[in-house]
Formats: structure tokens, sequence, C-alpha cells
């Protein structure tokens, strides 16, 4: 489902072509059952209500909602396919499809009906006259959220969150799939490519529960481009969540279930003879060495986005300054380094990063470890020592590299680091702030760094005199100015 009360534009599917329409049909045979998931256009910075009044790119629809599409969600009919319909997508800057969710599944047939439904009640308020058409259109659109949050369940559970897309470019557009919850810190978060022709993308359910219970409340769904041109054409068509038998036969299949092997989300290191090769209370710290490889296996496993931990027999102090000296103590979050046992040690760093235990894979060369963690912690992968230079290699660990990615580690330190100043500072809140410490850079505007200030400026909640955000065109007036030093954070 999509807004269609907000677009009324029906396009031929002459340019897409048969063997294109004939692959979007395919779902048609093995999905029993579906979500309905009212997409809508949305921005990745959107500060409704205010944005409409500040942003440049704020481009009204005929109800007054921003138009983030080239041309709006344009429906080009498509009856074999399993929405009976393409959406046809030009993105303009910062464009997303949204939409919040739930799990109610509906067969597809009566799935079909409610997508029928949608589209006459669309067609009558397209056809009544202007002002009323706003109203029916705005209320029409708060009833489809509703009703997508607080669906009635089936009792069946889907199995997949499918994607089906044509991309008639000729180079790959990557999708992130982000799925938040309110009050879940961590979203759930994929990417996909869009490649030349064809696409069909399943997200196994049992990936994203990893990261939060999908059955427990509400949530919302968001499909954003990543760095593509300005009107970026896609069409695409199954955009929900699905009960699909050829995904659960394929998940059969030796092949496939090494396909869908479980996503590891953090690394838990031992140290002695794992990370370096030595024993640093019997060798000592000027003897150790690290493993061939090891710096390049934690910076590839950092930046696919995969946390790294490290539980070990030592003594906490002795360990930490050799991790210091190595220069890789920054790649290890809530470092459990005591003489306690292995397994709760992986139970604490799990705690602490409130990720669930079946996402863990835990490295060590002792085999009495190993299997004490697998008899205490089944659901965690044990890996000996010894394999560690094939850890980049494991089905687990192929993940893409992404921003999000790159950036996972840092975002639980800062936090870390936050949490751990404000338990452990006595004072105000305002003198905290200034033990902090904070330091401000200031550089001259240039015309280089204008565009790069723009940006900023519709982002925060700097304004003008007149209480609006600067254009382009009073920023350059600022800098033309003799009589004003123009300077930027």
């Amino acid at each position: 489902m999509y807004e269609s009360e907000a677009n009324q534009i029906t396009p031929s599917d002459a340019d897409i072509p048969p063997e294109i329409l004939l692959h979007f049909a395919e779902s048609r045979e093995s999905v029993t059952d579906r979500t309905v998931i009212p997409w809508s256009e949305h921005c990745t910075e959107c500060v409704w209500p205010t944005c409409y009044t500040t942003c440049d790119l704020y481009s009204p629809r005929p109800d007054g909602r921003c138009r983030r599409f080239v041309d709006g969600m344009v429906r080009v009919n498509c009856p074999a396919a399993l929405n009976s319909y393409l959406l046809k997508i030009r993105f303009k800057r910062w464009a997303k499809l949204w939409s919040p969710a739930s799990l109610a599944l509906h067969p597809t047939a009566d799935a079909d009906r409610l997508e029928r439904r949608d589209l006459r009640i669309a067609r009558l308020i397209a056809g009544s006259p202007a002002r009323l058409r706003r109203t029916l259109t705005q209320k029409r659109y708060s009833v489809k959220k509703r009703w997508a949050r607080h669906g009635m369940r089936s009792g069946r559970r889907p199995n997949c969150f499918l994607v089906e897309c044509y991309n008639p470019d000729q180079t790959a557009i990557p999708i992130s799939i982000t799925i938040r919850r309110d009050g879940v810190l961590i979203p759930f978060q994929t990417l996909v490519r869009m490649h030349p022709g064809f696409n069909r993308h399943r997200v196994p359910v049992t990936d994203i529960e990893r990261v939060f219970d999908l059955s427990a409340s509400p949530f919302h769904v968001e499909l954003t481009p990543n760095e593509v041109s300005e009107g970026a054409t896609l069409y695409f068509g199954a955009m929900d969540f699905v009960l699909d038998q050829a995904f659960e036969a394929a998940l059969a299949t030796p092949r496939l279930r090494a396909e869908a092997a479980r996503i590891c989300k953090c690394v838990v290191w031992d140290l002695d003879n794992t990370v370096w090769d030595g024993t640093l209370i019997e060798d000592g710290p000027d003897k150790l060495r690290l493993k061939p490889g090891m710096v390049e296996i934690l910076r590839s496993l950092d930046e696919r986005g995969v946390l790294q931990s490290v539980a070990s027999k030592n003594n906490p102090e002795e360990a930490m300054a050799a991790l210091r000296r190595f220069g890789i103590d920054e790649y290890f979050l809530f470092p459990q380094i005591s003489w306690e046992p292995k397994s709760r040690a992986l139970q604490s760093i799990a705690a602490s990063l409130n990720i669930g235990i079946d996402s863990f894979l835990f490295v060590d060369d002792s085999a009495f470890e190993r299997a004490e963690v697998s008899s205490v912690l089944p659901d965690v992968t044990v890996v000996d020592a010894m394999e560690y230079a094939n850890l980049l290699r494991r089905p687990e660990c192929q993940l893409p590299v992404t921003e999000e990615g790159r950036k996972r580690r840092l975002f639980y330190r800062d936090q870390q680091r936050r949490e751990d100043a404000r338990t452990d500072y006595a004072g105000d809140y305002a003198r905290f702030l200034i033990e902090c410490q904070l330091r401000l850079a200031l550089r001259p505007m240039r015309e280089e760094n204008l565009e790069r200030v723009h940006e900023l400026t519709q982002r925060t909640n700097q304004m003008n005199f007149s209480g609006n955000r600067y254009t382009r065109e009073q920023l350059r007036e600022l800098l033309a100015r003799p009589d004003i030093d123009t300077y930027v954070l």
C-alpha cells in the first residue's frame, strides 16, 4: 500500500522489459500471507512541521505535506505482481521511503482486497473539491498509519521482509533497510544493493529479532538510498513482511542454510596465545607479540560494524596496559579481564552491549574454555584461535562496510564515556559541563565550504534575524559584505 490518495498518476508499464515483469510475478506463486504496509515519501532530515517553513528543499504536495520524490509515488499497474502494481520513484536528495508497521499478516487474497479498497477511496478523495480533498487526504493518511500500527494479528508469523525492485540504470544503488522500535536504542540495519535489472532481497525475520522483538510493540521501517544522484529511478514491487513458502523451503537446503547463517554482532577475544603469542603472566609484556595480521582483522571487523570485546583470565591492569602498548585497546568494548568463568564474562558483555548472546562469536586457544562456554551458552559460536586468520571469511562475518557500521563502535564508546562521566560526577550539571573542557574550533566561511554551511543550517536551529533558516543567497550576501566577518564551527 502507498499514499494513493496523494498522487493519481498511472503511467504504462511499457518502459519495463517483459522479462522483468515476469520476475515480479514469481512471488505470487510462493507468498501465502503478507502485511500491507502503507509506505509514504519522507525525508532523512525531517523536523516536521518546522522544516515546511525553513527548508529550501520543501516542495508542497496538494495536501500540504512535502514532496520528497520528483513525481511522488507513481503507480504502474502490474496485475501479476504480488501487490498488483509497481511504484515508480525518482528520488530527491535526503528522500526515503518510510512507514509504521506491525506483523499483522493477511492472506494474499485479503491483502489484494485491502489494496483495491484503498485505491477506490483514493479516487473518491481525488474527485472531491480542492479544500475538502486536502482535509480528506490528511485524515486518510492518519487512519492508515494507525491501522498499520495496530492491525489485527492472524496468529501466523512472517519468515522474512521481502523487497523487490527493478533498477533501469546502469549502476547499482545501495539501499539501507532500517527497522526501529521506540525505546530501543540500536535499530536493525542492513544494506542491500539494487543492481541493474531485477532484484529480490529477503531479510530473515530471525535476523531482525536478534536486535529486538518485532511482536512486542509497533515499529517503523525505512528504505533509504545511499549517495544517489538527483532523480535516480527505481521501480518497487513487494515491500512487506511475508510468509514465503519458497524461502522456507530454501532454508531447508544446506547451501541456503549457510547463506542465512546467524549474523555475528560481537567477537569476544581471549588474549594469551589468541590475540598475541605468549602468556602475559609467564612471559611478561616485553616478550608478547601480536598474531600476524591481527591488527588488520580487528580493523576489518570494526569497519563491518562488528563489535569486539575481551574475555581473558589475567590481571586487568597489566592486560589493558599490553593492549594499549599494541595500540588496539580502543577496539574492545566492556573488556572482562578477571579470573571468573569465560561464560560469565560473555554474559556481562552481552548485557552491557544490549545485544543477544546468540550473535556472539568467541575465540580462544583453550579447548577447556571453549567447552565451558559452549556448555553454559550453547547459542554462542566458539572458534579455535588456530582459525583466527579465517575469521573474516566466515559466513556470519560477511557484513557490508557501511557508514553506520564504521561508526557503531564509536557510538557505543561515546555512550559508555557519557554514562561513566555522568555516574562518576557528584556535582551539579552546569559544573559538570564546565569541567568537560569543551573546545570549539572556528574558521572563516568561504565559498568552498558554503554548501556545507547551508546544509548544516537546514539541519540545526541556526536562524537569521527573521526567524528563518539561511538560504544560499543570504549566506553569499553575508560572505560578500566587507563589514562582517563570518565564521563557522
